[in-house]
């Protein structure tokens, strides 16, 4: 009796007979296991919570604290006032710069999208002698540097040179290589089927576009969204090449209200980078798994 139950037990589970009796967890088979993730973890920790806590005391502290650049707690907290210092500097700057700068990321951001939908879904769909030309001028949009002087010369003959027209124009022009690309991957995604059963029933190139082929590209319409707003609301550059004046200023130019040459106030200087970046952060933490999905999603299904 013994011996055919030792049979019937070994015949229903071959599996556990084969590898045998499980291993127990060692700690070098632990830190092998889990060795690369903790040091993952670590690395981001450091490289993005800890610039952030810098930013964050140095914002709370009062003008000898802060310029001493420490990550000690502060002794005394000035949040309100250097919140309200700041906002109130330079008859309330701060304010006008926000504004110019929603505009300019809403507005550049709308015809990024909109244009480089246009030009992925065709260079896609439509074979022609014209796209290694097209390709090869988004790919150069990539790696060649932005030409400042010529730049700005056709800017002023054009006459919009220091204006938001202008800086609009150029933060749109320097996001469509990116956004383009990922069009192009997530237009391979979209069988052909869909347009010639709406040009079947009738559907124009614009009707077809507009009502079948966008809504589609939900997923990366939004990684655009995401990824160029935060780049153009973080610009420093830009603005401070072709918007030169104080006429028309972003959140990014408005550093320097807090730092000279003979003058820096780090507690305001801190605070009004803990400003700016509140807005990209909150549309990251928001909106990360739909960018992850809209960057992978052409590369997974094409």
């Amino acid at each position: 009796m013994t011996v055919t139950r030792a049979i019937t037990t070994a015949s229903a589970n071959p599996g556990e007979r084969r590898r045998g009796p499980r291993r127990p967890m060692t700690f070098r088979r632990f830190t092998r296991k889990y060795l690369i993730g903790i040091i993952a973890i670590l690395v981001s920790i450091i490289v993005f919570l800890v610039p952030f806590i810098f930013i964050l005391l140095q914002a709370v502290k009062d003008p000898k604290e802060a310029g001493l650049m420490g990550l000690d707690w502060p002794t005394t907290w000035q949040f309100g006032q250097n919140f309200f210092e700041v906002i109130q500097t330079n008859n309330y700057q701060l304010l006008a710069a926000f504004i110019n700068s929603i505009v300019l990321t809403v507005v550049s951001v709308g015809i990024m999208v909109v244009f480089s939908a246009m030009v992925g879904y065709l260079l896609h769909r439509k074979r022609s002698k014209i796209n290694p030309i097209a390709n090869f001028l988004v790919l150069a949009g990539l790696i060649v540097p932005p030409a400042v002087v010529p730049t700005i010369w056709v800017l002023q003959g054009l006459g919009i040179f220091d204006t938001l027209t202008g800086m609009i124009l150029i933060e749109a022009t320097l996001g469509l290589s990116f956004a383009i690309l990922l069009f192009r991957a997530f237009v391979a995604t979209i069988p052909r089927e869909l347009d010639e059963a709406a040009i079947i029933d009738g559907a124009g190139p614009m009707r077809l576009f507009f009502q079948v082929i966008l809504p589609l590209l939900r997923p990366v319409v939004v990684t655009v969204i995401v990824v160029q707003a935060v780049a153009v609301f973080n610009d420093f550059t830009g603005p401070l090449y072709f918007l030169p004046s104080s006429d028309n200023p972003t959140v990014q130019l408005t550093l320097y209200n807090f730092q000279s040459q003979s003058v820096s106030q780090y507690n305001l200087l801190f605070m009004n980078i803990l400003l700016i970046t509140i807005p990209p952060l909150i549309m990251y933490i928001f909106f990360n798994r739909q960018i992850v999905a809209g960057m992978t999603s052409g590369a997974v299904k094409g």
